[in-house]
């Protein structure tokens, strides 16, 4: 007795060794961390790149070198597509317009489906049961089956607001879905005609470098043909060679700054970089620069149909319908319900039977206590709809300085387009003096290139100005809600007036 009593300890102890020792040699056929597809979870280091597993290539992999398309419609005059065309393109590519639609797609589902709380809720259902009792203290053994059909219904009568309350936040959850569709769509607009006019100045700044890159061309000839007679020195044809060269290499690079917009406008129309395209630019590119439409029509135009603003302002409005919903769950509802069925029989060894059945009720449910619950939540509710109201406020402020910063750069933008005019038609004729001078031996050629370089720089203002004009003018289409689908503003344009526009 005495040998099996110290021999116990000893067996439970060999036996835990042998549990841990089987535990030891799970936890090392585990990895850490673990693997995915074969490969180690995470690199084996800080310092090491994780190597991933190998992907097996889909089937219908296409070409890397395939030729993307613009759509069939605008095939035939994928070399001419005016900004209505880039546009039109945009929009039915652009991600974001899809988003907003299928959002709000997805609000007005779910007001449909609160609008169901005001009809009566009805179910059906079938049910099969199948029973048998041992026999026992002189009872035979009986065996049931019993299934039939039940119809149930349910219908809510009267609330304090919880069903109306509802109804309306998920009514202006849907107007705030659409409202921000309305803006994705102009937001969309005018990033395009962003890109569009950024290619366009770029084109037509290669132009003006062309003529630029010419004339240096014809002074370094001339310089060369004076050098030759005795008339210049090498000093005027290393002096125009450096200006060729510096007019080359601005050329160059604007160059690759036109694929850059090229591209960065192809993006905005959600199509690769790559594709064959190009746009009709018009013949005419000097802005009309006179609005009609003052300040104070603008902001009022905005404040009423800007489309980020009236999502705000229904977002704010859904706000406030969760707090009835809130307060309506803490007051009492009167439901009605009734349930209907038929039940059938199969017993052995009795007889097959058969009954219906029903019942009806109305009641009145009042809450009473759950936690205080009802009255956070109405807190709650009514502080969201005081947060949703303030970012609604801030909203129309923020729009209403948009308004006034877009007409007030419109303004200086104007401005910029007649001085640019003046300094380029004074540039030319200074331009041309010197050129005249200098062919007549009466002026140098430091003078001719100063006055060439102050003609280029004013070909690039003039540019940049109607560019910014342009892009300004669509800024404030956007601003007011007034930018159209088509890449129209919608402000009303007049002639140039040499006065500002008020």
């Amino acid at each position: 007795m005495v040998t099996a009593t110290e021999s116990s300890p000893a067996r439970r102890s060999g036996a835990r060794a042998l549990a841990a020792l089987a535990l030891l040699s799970l936890g090392g056929c585990l990895s850490n961390p673990p693997g995915v597809r074969g490969v180690a979870g995470t690199a084996p280091a800080p310092n090491v790149f994780w190597t991933p597993p190998h992907e097996r290539a889909p089937r219908d992999t296409t070409p890397a070198t395939g030729s993307p398309s613009l759509p069939p419609d605008l095939a035939r005059r994928v070399q001419a597509l005016t900004l209505g065309d880039i546009v039109d393109v945009a929009l039915r590519n652009n991600t974001a317009t899809a988003a907003a639609w299928a959002d709000a797609r997805a609000a007005a589902a779910t007001y449909g489906a609160a609008r169901g709380q005001y009809f009566p809720t009805v179910s059906a259902g079938v049910n099969a049961t199948a029973v048998k009792t041992a026999a026992t203290a002189g009872r035979i053994s009986v065996q049931q089956r019993l299934y039939g059909p039940t119809l149930n219904a349910s219908w809510l009568l009267f609330d304090f607001g919880t069903r109306s309350g509802s109804v309306a936040g998920a009514r202006d959850a849907l107007l705030a879905a659409d409202w921000t569709h309305n803006a994705v769509l102009q937001n969309v607009v005018l990033q395009v005609e962003t890109a569009y006019f950024q290619y366009h100045a770029t084109k037509a700044l290669l132009a003006a470098q062309q003529t630029t890159l010419k004339e240096a061309q014809t002074n370094l000839e001339a310089a060369q043909q004076r050098h030759r007679v005795g008339l210049a020195t090498i000093a005027d044809v290393l002096q125009a060679k450096t200006a060729r060269s510096q007019a080359q290499l601005a050329l160059e690079t604007i160059e690759g700054t036109l694929q850059t917009t090229r591209g960065a406008l192809a993006l905005s129309m959600g199509l690769p970089a790559n594709i064959a395209y190009d746009v009709e630019l018009p013949p005419d590119t000097t802005p009309p620069l006179g609005i009609t439409d003052s300040l104070d029509v603008l902001i009022a135009q905005a404040v009423r149909e800007r489309p980020d603003l009236m999502a705000a302002r229904a977002t704010a409005q859904a706000a406030r319908a969760r707090v009835a919903v809130a307060r309506g769950q803490a007051l009492p509802s009167l439901v009605v319900s009734g349930t209907g069925g038929a039940t059938y029989f199969f017993s052995k060894p009795l007889a097959t039977q058969q009954g219906n059945s029903y019942s009806a009720m109305i009641g009145l449910q009042i809450p009473l206590f759950s936690g205080w619950a009802q009255i956070y939540d109405v807190r709650a509710a009514s502080a969201a709809a005081r947060a949703a109201d303030e970012r609604r406020q801030g909203v129309e402020q923020q729009v209403i300085f948009q308004v006034f910063n877009s007409f007030y750069a419109l303004r200086t933008a104007t401005q910029r387009v007649r001085t640019s005019d003046d300094l380029l038609a004074s540039a030319t004729q200074s331009e041309q003096v010197a050129l005249g001078r200098y062919r007549a031996g009466a002026g140098s050629l430091l003078d001719l290139l100063t006055a060439e370089a102050v003609l280029a720089d004013a070909r690039a203002q003039v540019i940049d100005a109607r560019l910014a004009w342009y892009s300004t003018l669509a800024q404030l289409g956007h601003d007011a809600g007034i930018l159209g689908l088509d890449g129209q503003s919608g402000l009303h344009l007049q002639p140039d007036s040499t006065g500002p526009n008020r």
